[in-house]
């Protein structure tokens, strides 16, 4: 039979149509999908979750049959979609309800109406009878259609008791509704795969609440082996990754899941009215109307155009900047932190947010007191002050903010309505001036200064008249820069916005540029109509025989002379402030346009304060202000950062002074200004390919510029004050830096760091290796780092900031059955590493046993110059227990180190290195593989060993945990330097003694001689010592003055080639006598066949030919027990046995006895005979 099609008929608001494959193979395979017709949403399986379809119709079958079984009915489907005849019931299904588990509240919300039947064809085979029974569903009454089993599988949906409508022809233009295990996936451009075609899904990181997250099958799924086990299928048709919005149900319908109403949809604004009117209105602030006359009064037309061009200029490049980067993938809430810390990484994403959440709070304050001034002006002109000037505008100033606070809790409607009425309100003001320049003054305005459109008043305004403190290009800037501002307004809501990718750059660059020519329109029309100064008296008028009349007034009639000397004119272009509203054809407009130009620009800082605070805080990124992060309503309003925010805009409010307030928040804009600018030039030279904005009307060198003239401008303006907002973020960078929070955004910085270590790893291939540049590069075999936390210790004590370590990872079996294992263990010992902090990195192979492994890691291990120069292992402590293949292998990995060029390490602890019998949470808690909730084969072992172990040995295998990690006092390293391996046996111990942990012990040199020699051999090694500039110190030698060894003692060994007492001898012979083939008395053919069983035993040849390093090895130990048993570390140049002549046996024994019974750590070392150290300057 060939493949069978359920076909779903089209209901109402059903989407589709979903066809499933029915695999009629031998395992009877079965897969289904069903839509819900009310929620269009398909109902699939989840982890851990088995989906029932709506109703079952009863099978009634003579027999049971192929597939899974609801008490004595047929389901469709099971957990992973596929029953078989050899597991009636796959996956983890909950036993909770028969076999099969079903998400809470799935029966409820579906009711009774729905009902599915099932036929399938006859099939002779015997089936076992189902393992448990499921509760029953509700079943229609409606009797079943025979016609219907016709060997052709349909899904019959009915509402009510009507007969179900013809299929609906099939339609594929909505491919997200489908699940992989349906016709279209199975059937991809008409081939039978389990490939699927590019989808949205696959891509997203989430999904809509109760839909399960769609993904791509994985490499294993297409290119192993086929099975038809359900864990298989499951995989394909869903993320295997938990799911919180799964677990409470599948089915949503109008009231949504399990019966709960459905939350409503979040506002979300276009372009226009979310970020180009917003920016708009932000840009208009006070300055606009307050000071923009003032100061084209004090800076002249022409160059208060510049002041003008300069800060757009610099918001335009930032403009630029901001579209690129917000087009560069998709934008969440937190605005201007949000993309920068997205882009430049939380260091300094971080700093700035935290800076810009404030500068926007104190931009509530700035222009709330602007609108107060208006206020108070309004009062005193019809004599109706409350208290005092000052007191006034803190009055008025506190109330209008709690009036925006009260607004903005409202929610983002209400404030998005404010904000469009303010936005009309301001236009219409703008019409008002343009008609009042042209409408002839009246008496009292030319008293004021007004003459509507003059030449020559046109030509006196273009040059500057600098008055008063603030009378300077930069004072002014300093003044009218936080007027070009407002470019961040709209991307500041960037979560609120429908496609922010396309909203911030459009609406943004055109409300640059509206405001822009808004703003030379003003300063050309206002300095073209008004002279500077007037004294609003009517009597001051030009009549004969008044004397002198200077200033472009006389000529039209009036006479400003007196005030104009004594410096004691009210009005005028640089004394009066409403200035606007004196030239305007209706004053109460020019005032609704200001009262709506600060309130507006109020309310948007606020916002955006509190916006990119919360995005900041839900990063906790700092300590304590988690608090403020929480979100409420269907927005997730910042309720609690707006009440922040309100705080600091009250505290600025009290300064009551416009004009000191300004300048305190340019510096922090400049600041964020710098670093978007930088944040898009430093994601364009990373060259990363994730760099790929859909806005591309920027450049790199443009967003330079901008950054460069960003900081300029900030110390221009006020140095101080710049010098203060850099210190701040500065200090903020830092403590991100120290803190490194457990963030992965994928910045340019992370990008820039693996182009920089790419472009230096790539460029040391060019430099020629160099004995004074040498550095022990380790390979250390730890397995699992967490097992062997001592030797991790150890080496990465001296190559710390200094050196390559790679803890390497064997693990042995075949590929297919490691390889999940390699995956889940990885990430997990790379932590560990870095919870201890160790700076090493963590490489791992698999392979069919040990050697091959370690043959693999030394040979691929690094790269470039980069590579491990040393190998580092652990002393086998139970070789002679072991079996004899393990330490053949053991041995020879030391060959091979020594075939590959390495230098070899071999460390050995009393108390044994590796400690995976004790629970690793006793010892150090920071390592736990499972802390996902996976188990690693490697990881904590979670027995109750600890329980049944020595206390003792408990105690020992703490310390040997941990004893790298303390400090080690006032002891001794001593290093027994018995054969010249090129230096390496100095060099890693003097690189200890650097570290503080080691720097108060004393070095100590032990070599061989002869006792007729000794003074020479002494003087003649110290001699070599203080060449190679160690930092030796050398109590009653002349050349003192040239030692620069760490080493503080030389010590000859005359009696070192003396022999072994009798006792430590007959230990070392019983210690190889059951490894010995006693062949002496044997013919060589058996001999010959002995060796080639038995390769690592010892024949009486090979001890004879070794005898004499098997008694120096003796004699050694003896030495080290007189010498150094109380040392902190004793390193010794490691003997080397020669392949083919001295077995693994052997071998072990002379490194079992060279360091028997010693309480200090032992590390035998051998460099790979070239030299370390040098004294030579070249």
């Amino acid at each position: 039979m060939g493949p069978q099609v359920i076909r779903v008929p089209h209901l109402g608001s059903l989407i589709g149509s979903l066809r499933v494959l029915l695999l009629h193979t031998p395992s009877w395979g079965l897969a289904a999908d069903v839509c819900c017709p009310q929620t269009q949403k398909s109902l699939s399986r989840t982890q851990g979750l088995c989906v029932p379809p709506f109703s079952a119709e009863p099978a009634q079958a003579p027999s049971p049959r192929p597939g899974c079984y609801l008490g004595d009915q047929l389901v469709s489907r099971t957990l992973v979609g596929t029953c078989s005849a050899s597991h009636p019931i796959q996956g983890p299904c909950s036993p909770a309800v028969g076999g099969l588990g079903r998400p809470p509240g799935l029966l409820p919300a579906l009711g009774p109406a729905y009902k599915t039947t099932l036929c399938v064809p006859t099939d002779p085979g015997p089936l076992p009878t189902p393992r448990a029974t499921m509760a029953e569903l509700p079943v229609s009454e409606t009797p079943r259609d025979p016609a219907l089993c016709s060997g052709r599988f349909t899904i019959s949906t009915l509402l009510g008791g009507d007969e179900p409508p013809p299929p609906a022809a099939y339609d594929n233009s909505h491919p997200s509704h489908l699940t992989h295990g349906s016709t279209f996936y199975m059937r991809t451009f008409g081939y039978n795969t389990i490939d699927v075609v590019p989808a949205y899904e696959h891509y997203a990181n989430s999904t809509l609440p109760g839909e399960p997250r769609k993904v791509r099958p994985t490499l294993a799924d297409l290119h192993s082996f086929l099975k038809q086990e359900g864990s298989h299928l499951h995989a394909l048709a869903f993320d295997s990754r938990p799911n919180r919005e799964m677990t409470d149900g599948l089915v949503e319908d109008e009231t949504g899941t399990n019966g709960e109403k459905n939350p409503e949809e979040p506002v979300r604004f276009g372009w226009v009215k979310g970020v180009m009117i917003r920016c708009m209105l932000n840009i208009w602030g006070v300055i606009l109307y307050l000071r923009l006359p003032w100061i084209t009064a004090q800076a002249g037309i022409v160059l208060t155009w510049i002041i003008i061009l300069l800060s757009v200029m610099v918001t335009s490049i930032t403009g630029l900047s901001i579209s690129a980067i917000s087009t560069n993938g998709k934008v969440k809430s937190g605005g201007t932190y949000f993309l920068i810390s997205r882009s430049l990484g939380p260091e300094l994403g971080g700093s700035i947010g935290l800076i810009f959440a404030f500068a926007n709070a104190v931009g509530v304050a700035m222009h709330t007191v602007g609108f107060a001034e208006t206020v108070r002006d309004l009062l005193q002109e019809y004599g109706s002050p409350i208290v005092d000037p000052t007191n006034d505008i803190r009055i008025i100033g506190v109330v209008t903010v709690t009036v925006l606070l009260a607004i903005s809790l409202a929610g983002m409607e209400w404030e998005s309505k404010a904000q469009v009425l303010f936005f009309l309100v301001i236009m219409v003001s703008f019409a008002n001036y343009l008609v009042g320049t042209l409408i002839p003054p009246s008496e009292d305005k030319a008293s004021k200064g007004f003459f509507s459109y003059r030449g020559d008043i046109f030509v006196q305004n273009l040059v500057p008249d600098w008055r008063g403190m603030d009378g300077s290009f930069f004072g002014m800037f300093s003044i009218f820069f936080p007027s070009a501002t407002g470019i961040l307004a709209g991307a500041n809501i960037s979560g609120d916005l429908k496609d922010p990718a396309v909203a911030i750059p459009k609406g943004t660059l055109m409300a640059i540029f509206w405001t822009t020519v808004s703003y030379l329109a003003i300063s050309a029309t206002i300095g073209a109509c008004v002279v500077r100064d007037a004294s609003g008296v009517l009597n001051d008028t030009v009549t004969p025989g008044s004397g002198a009349c200077e200033g472009l007034a006389c000529g039209y009639g009036w006479n400003f002379t007196e005030c104009t000397q004594h410096h004691s004119c009210r009005y005028g272009l640089i004394n009066y402030y409403q200035t606007m509203s004196m030239v305007s054809g209706f004053a109460p407009l020019i005032t609704a346009g200001i009262f709506g130009a600060t309130l507006s620009s109020a309310l948007a800082c606020l916002v955006s304060a509190a916006k990119v605070f919360q995005c900041l805080c839900l990063d906790q990124l700092y300590p304590l202000i988690g608090f403020f992060g929480k979100g409420y309503g269907k927005n997730k309003e910042p309720v609690r950062s707006y009440l922040l925010a309100y705080a600091i805009a009250v505290a600025f409010i009290i300064i009551a002074e416009l004009n000191t307030i300004a300048p305190i928040i340019s510096n922090f804009f400049l600041c964020s200004y710098a670093l978007i600018n930088f944040s898009c030039f430093h994601a364009s030279i990373t060259n990363s390919p994730g760099w790929r904005p859909s806005f591309r009307y920027y450049s790199k060198w443009a967003a330079l510029f901008g950054a460069v003239i960003s900081v300029v401008i900030m110390f221009l303006l006020t140095w101080w004050a710049a010098l203060i907002a850099i210190g701040v973020v500065l200090f903020l960078l830092l403590y991100v830096i120290y803190k490194k929070p457990e963030v992965n955004w994928g910045s340019s910085v992370q990008a820039g760091s693996y182009n920089l270590a790419l472009s230096y790893s790539v460029g040391l291939n060019e430099v020629e290796d160099h004995i004074k540049n040498y550095r022990p590069q380790c390979l250390v075999l730890t397995g699992p780092p967490n097992f062997r936390p001592a030797l991790v210790d150890f080496v990465g004590t001296f190559t710390r900031n200094l050196s390559l370590m790679i803890c390497g990872h064997v693990l042995i079996g075949p590929r297919k059955q490691r390889m999940p294992e390699l995956q889940l263990i990885a990430n997990g010992h790379t932590r560990w590493l870095n919870k201890r902090k160790i700076k090493a990195f963590y490489s791992d192979v698999i392979a069919e046993d040990l050697r091959s492994g370690v043959q693999i890691l030394m040979q691929a291990a690094g790269i470039g110059r980069m590579k491990p120069n040393i190998l580092v292992v652990g002393f086998k402590k139970n070789w002679q227990s072991a079996h004899p293949a393990t330490v053949e292998d053991y041995i020879g990995i030391l060959h091979d180190a020594f075939d590959f060029n390495y230098g070899v390490c071999v460390m050995r602890m009393r108390e044994g290195l590796n400690i995976s019998k004790v629970m690793q949470a006793h010892i150090n808690p920071v390592f736990d593989p499972a802390e996902d909730g996976k188990e690693a084969s490697t990881g904590r072992v979670r027995s109750s060993v600890s329980g049944t172990l020595d206390p003792e040995a408990l105690v020992r295998e703490e310390q040997a945990s941990t004893i790298f990690q303390s400090e080690q006092g006032k002891k001794t390293i001593d290093i027994y330097w018995l054969f010249d391996d090129g230096g390496l046996t100095l060099l890693i111990p003097y690189l200890l003694g650097r570290k503080k942990r080691w720097s108060k012990c004393k070095i100590r040199v032990f070599v061989g001689g002869q006792i007729n020699r000794m003074d020479q051999e002494r003087k003649a090694i110290i001699s070599l010592l203080s060449k190679f500039r160690l930092g030796f110190h050398e109590v009653h030698v002349s050349l003192l003055s040239k030692f620069r060894l760490g080493f503080h003692e030389v010590h000859v060994l005359p009696d070192i080639n003396q022999k072994p007492r009798a006792e430590h001898t007959k230990r070392f012979e019983d210690m190889i006598a059951p490894f010995r083939l006693n062949d002496g008395f044997k013919d060589e053919a058996t001999v010959t066949e002995m060796r080639q069983d038995c390769p690592w035993k010892i024949s009486d040849e090979e001890i004879n030919k070794n005898r004499i390093k098997s008694l120096r090895q003796v004699r050694l130990n003896e030495i080290l027990l007189d010498y150094s048993r109380d040392a902190a570390l004793v390193i010794i140049t490691l003997p080397v046995g020669r392949k083919g002549e001295c077995p693994s046996s052997l071998y072990m024994a002379w490194l079992e006895t060279l360091s028997q019974d010693l309480r200090p750590p032992v590390v035998l070392i051998r460099g790979n005979q070239e030299n370390v150290l040098t004294f030579y300057c070249q």
